[in-house]
């Protein structure tokens, strides 16, 4: 199991990311979070314990999640083994559908190296099942195993 510790929510294509501590869950994503073609990239999840190795590679002390554009942070569930799995975040449900590849815009968020400092580390995407709400600490379960990822 793995728990939320952030929630972020986008207005517009680049607007800033806002923090929030509780999302209503719709199958095209998050209420107030926008996504021009959700689908399977409906939600984007990063890993929280990954925030330090990219502080590290890129030369900062501490790195928010909202400098990652990700609509959700979990902590102590591997998500990146997760990828065609179904997952139970607060009383919705996802499967994880891909990688998040990171984009030319972390170059300029931190700057030459970036993009380098973000692969891997990126997160995945994740289409809605099922509709819900989550909340800051909910609990992050793994509902169906598909064997192994890849």
């Amino acid at each position: 199991e793995g728990r939320i510790k952030w929630i972020g929510l986008r207005s517009a294509k680049k607007a800033d990311m806002a923090s929030v501590d509780t999302a209503k869950v719709y199958m095209n994503g998050l209420d107030g979070d926008y996504r021009e073609n959700p689908g399977k990239r409906a939600v984007t999840l990063i890993q929280w314990e990954h925030l330090p190795v990219i502080a590290s590679l890129t030369g900062r002390e501490h790195v928010a999640p909202a400098l990652l554009r990700r609509n959700i942070a979990v902590s102590g569930i591997n998500i990146l083994g997760l990828r065609r799995h179904t997952i139970q975040i607060g009383t919705a449900v996802f499967k994880i559908s891909g990688l998040c590849a990171p984009c030319s815009y972390m170059e300029k968020v931190f700057g030459r190296g970036g993009f380098n400092a973000v692969r891997g580390h990126g997160g995945v995407t994740a289409e809605v099942i099922k509709e819900g709400e989550i909340k800051l600490n909910s609990l992050v379960t793994l509902l169906e195993f598909n064997g192994l990822s890849g």
